[in-house]
């Protein structure tokens, strides 16, 4: 381990490398529920080419991104606990976390396009309806081609 290294150990640091950023068991299971109920998407996309940060589900047409937050990542109210080694890079990390996340959706919100966030510890199948309601209302609220 490197002395500039933010693991607290050679077997966290390993671990915490292992963790994947995408196609993971809660997205898998948001995926599959989202395409169930008839909707196609974009994954791991920008929604905003300039801006630095991917979506898990995009939906560009109504404009709807969905990101799906880890608890622990994320400082979910419900589950988030900071584990007693390194605790002050920790709650530091979360804390940044939150605050890029309300960036992210801050310059979204201003570019006209409708935020989900989805905290991985919920049923994907309520998800999957909250977004699908969101998405078809914006679909249905669009001025459709050619109309006059």
């Amino acid at each position: 381990m490197t002395a500039e290294s933010w693991a607290s150990s050679e077997a966290v640091r390993a671990s915490m490398r292992s963790n994947r950023s995408r196609d993971t068991r809660p997205e898998m299971a948001l995926r599959r529920a989202v395409h169930a109920l008839g909707l196609r998407y974009r994954v791991a996309t920008r929604p905003l080419p300039k801006v630095r940060r991917t979506a898990d589900l995009v939906f560009p047409g109504p404009r709807v991104a969905v990101f799906l937050d880890g608890c622990f990542w994320h400082g979910c109210p419900e589950h988030h606990r900071l584990p007693t080694a390194n605790s002050d890079y920790w709650s530091a990390k979360v804390t940044r976390n939150q605050a890029r996340d309300a960036e992210v959706d801050a310059l979204l919100a201003e570019a006209g396009w409708h935020v989900i966030r989805v905290w991985e510890h919920e049923d994907p199948q309520d998800a999957a309806r909250r977004i699908a309601a969101v998405v078809r209302a914006r679909r249905a609220a669009r001025p459709q081609r050619g109309a006059t």
